[in-house]
This record gives C-alpha cells, structure tokens and sequence, in this order.
C-alpha cells in the first residue's frame, strides 16, 4: 500500500510546485499586456523593452519607465525643477492604469508631495487609494540615477507603485502610523 501511495505523492509534489517556478513566458506576455495598458493610460508611446524594464517616450518627462516585476512601479523623470501641470497629470493617468486609483486624487498627491520636497530638501511619500508614491527633488546625484547627460541642478522624480494594505497591523493591536518593535 505505501508503495502505491509514493507515486501519488510524487505527482501530487509536482503540481503544487511546477505553477510556482516562474514561467518566462507568461512573465513576458503579462509585462506586455501592462505595457499595453500604460500606453493606453497615458498616451505615451514606447521607446523600448528589455526583459522586465519597458521605457516610454512622454511629452510631460524627460524619463518614464515601467519595471513590471513585482511590485509593478513605474518611474518619472523631469530635468524642470518645476514641472509644467502636465506632468503631474501623466503620473495621475499613469496610477489610474496600473493601480485603478483615481487619476485626479493621485495628481493633487504627486502635486502636493513634490512642493513638500522642494521645501525640505528631503523625499516625499504618500498614497492615494491604491496608490502609494514617491517624490523627490535632487541635484546631479538623481541626474547619474535616471542616466541623464549633463549637469541637471534639479530634478524631479517620482516612484509610483500599488499600495499593499497591511492587514496585520490590527492584529498586533497597532494602529496606523505606529512602527513594530
């Protein structure tokens, strides 16, 4: 009978792990079917594509990837210290496409979080519905970061991704803001 029952075993090992390895070419057609999505977001064109990593040609940023692993994020440059309205809204149209977030609420968030920086000199994060995102504002440093030629004195940067809720927070009786440990 324990001989009968290894094999089962066997084959039942083998389905449960053959759907966690990746498969490059599901990887692949996902990262597509997001490209294609941020293209119709945002009406930006693609520049190009390498594995995870696809670039965009925006006339709002200087600079405008996705990288489709997970987390997806996409990032946005702009060589203006002071971008025109125009790209804020691409990053609000942009979180619409890849979060479902309301593409006004995350445009008045980047708006907001990008005059926080310049005021302090420091990052900004914040979210709005499903999305959580990153501004900052920065010398040469962020210039060699995005891989823009020349000196840039300022720049403006913003990490756009999906905010991951944390549900165990009420379970370990915290509330928000509160750090564990």
């Amino acid at each position: 009978m324990k001989a009968r029952s290894l094999p089962s075993i066997a084959c039942l090992l083998t389905a449960i792990l053959l759907p966690s390895t990746p498969d490059p070419a599901r990887a692949t057609e996902s990262c597509d079917r997001l490209t294609a999505r941020m293209i119709r977001a945002t009406g930006a064109s693609l520049t190009g594509r390498e594995a995870s990593l696809a670039v965009f040609r925006a006339e709002d940023a200087n600079r405008m990837s996705l990288d489709c692993r997970a987390p997806a994020r996409m990032a946005f440059g702009s060589r203006d210290p002071e971008p025109a309205g125009a790209y804020f809204i691409l990053i609000g149209l942009a979180a619409e496409g890849l979060t479902g977030a309301r593409a006004g609420m995350v445009e008045i968030l980047a708006r907001t979080l990008h005059r926080d920086s310049r005021l302090t000199g420091m990052a900004q994060a914040g979210r709005a519905g499903n999305a959580a995102l990153r501004c900052e504002t920065s010398g040469q440093g962020l210039a060699d970061t995005l891989g823009l030629v020349g000196a840039a004195p300022d720049l403006t940067r913003c990490m756009l991704t999906r905010h991951g809720r944390t549900i165990l927070r009420r379970r370990a009786g915290l509330f928000d803001g509160a750090q564990a440990g």
